[in-house]
């Protein structure tokens, strides 16, 4: 059965009403506050790429003449306290514009705040919609906890069990760093916004409906979630048959401290299965004459494969003001991707600087490279003209890693309103060493409170 967003969202607004009422009053115990939590961002990215080499195009190629595209982004994010160690949360989003060829030709695409909706005029939904609730485990303390996004003022048990339900974006829950994951204030490209080997279950504006399990300690961590996936490849539908399609994601870190400042290290591991062709099937399709095979997410079906992988993220202070980071995934390789992007194999270090080693505190200047690969079976298909939804040059005759080098410097004009500058260079776009290289600058505002 297939709920609407809508009617969920709507349940849950009328519940944040009426919980205090609802409740008695000596459930909140030591909490304190209104038990509300507000707070808004607003995000708008301009990109400009100029021409460049290319022979050749397909169905899915960047285009080599001028482009020019920006995208926006408004987000509310509103809570309530609920009672004890519980809240509930809801996003309304607005967003808007279009990536660069429909967000197509780069599998590390350079913005990440850009959807592949089409219809580049903004339109409202709701983005995240879930329920939260935290058990103290033995032991544990309750350090209080300040309002903050997606994060109603409360104190919560530093060793406790925490169950989250209803609809989010996993990378709230997985993947976490602290130099290389929101690309409305760090890096923009998709691939630093996550591990672009997880081809992690979301619907086309990166949300799905999902149940997740966490057992945190001020050391360590395990996370475990059960999440829908989309209906068609990057499609805005999800598929409610739970029992033939699905994303698993277990993710398990430690957290160490080097004088007196956060590191971390984690490893994560995810199962998915879905209605993704298979690459060598369709190869062989076309070969017998089904052209149709060249679009793999037309031989979308219930077939029981399954892409698997693993990915492993590290972050460690270097000093007071500079922190490095590091992530690497790999997956099968098997199926075409089906939620996120074009990458199997991925590797992505950098560095970021604290605008405090230069007397402006609120100031982040970061490099990364990036570093992507095929499988041999999706290289394969791209060679024979085959395509899903982000990368196809019609062949691919002089495969090669795509290799991505980005930079970025944000300032803070105001209280509350950053400006910053982004310059990305892209060797190899879509894996094609025939194409490129491609020049991508970029000016982002961002307004937050």
């Amino acid at each position: 059965m297939k709920i609407s967003t809508k009617l969920i969202c709507a349940v849950l607004f009328a519940f944040i009403a009426n919980a205090s009422f609802a409740l008695p009053n000596d459930s909140i115990k030591k909490d304190t506050g209104s038990g509300w939590t507000f707070h808004f961002q607003m995000t708008s990215i301009y990109q400009y790429h100029g021409y460049f080499h290319a022979p050749y195009s397909g169905h899915n190629s960047l285009q080599d003449t001028i482009e020019q595209d920006m995208s926006i982004t408004s987000t509310f994010f509103i809570g309530r306290r609920l009672w004890k160690y519980a809240a509930v949360y809801v996003n309304p989003e607005i967003s808007g514009g279009k990536g660069f060829s429909g967000t197509t030709g780069i599998a590390g695409f350079p913005n990440g705040e850009i959807y592949r909706v089409g219809n580049p005029t903004p339109a409202p939904y709701f983005a995240r919609a879930y329920f939260q609730q935290s058990f103290a485990l033995n032991g544990s303390h309750d350090p209080y906890i300040p309002d903050d996004v997606n994060q109603v003022n409360q104190f919560v048990p530093d060793k406790r069990i925490t169950l989250t339900a209803g609809k989010l974006s996993l990378g709230d829950l997985y993947d976490q760093n602290p130099y290389s994951h929101d690309p409305r204030s760090q890096f923009m490209n998709w691939v630093l916004m996550d591990n672009g080997a997880w081809d992690y279950p979301a619907n086309t504006r990166g949300y799905t409906y999902a149940f997740v399990a966490q057992v945190i300690t001020p050391k360590w961590y395990l996370t475990l979630s059960d999440a829908l996936e989309p209906l068609v490849a990057n499609g805005p539908d999800m598929d409610w048959n739970v029992s033939k399609s699905f994303g698993l994601t277990l993710e398990t870190g430690y957290k160490y401290k080097v004088n007196d400042r956060d590191g971390g290290f984690s490893v994560l591991l995810y199962l998915n299965q879905n209605r993704a062709g298979n690459y060598e099937n369709a190869i062989a399709d076309y070969e017998a004459g089904n052209t149709n095979a060249l679009h793999i997410d037309s031989l979308s079906a219930y077939n029981g494969d399954k892409k698997y992988g693993i990915g492993i993220n590290w972050n460690h202070p270097i000093g007071k003001y500079i922190g490095v980071f590091m992530r690497a995934g790999w997956n099968d390789g098997k199926t075409g991707a089906w939620a996120f992007t074009e990458v199997d194999e991925t590797f992505t270090p950098g560095i970021s600087f604290d605008g405090k080693l230069w007397h402006r505190k609120s100031d982040t200047f970061g490099a990364a490279l990036i570093f992507n690969g095929l499988s041999k079976q999706h290289r394969d298909f791209e060679n024979v003209g085959g395509y899903a939804f982000i990368i196809g040059d019609g062949s691919l005759p002089n495969y090669s890693a795509e290799e991505i080098f980005e930079t970025y410097y944000q300032a803070v004009l105001f209280e509350h309103l950053y400006l910053a500058l982004d310059y990305q260079y892209v060797q190899n776009p879509g894996y094609n060493a025939d194409r490129g290289p491609v020049n991508i600058g970029s000016i982002r505002v961002h307004v937050e409170f």
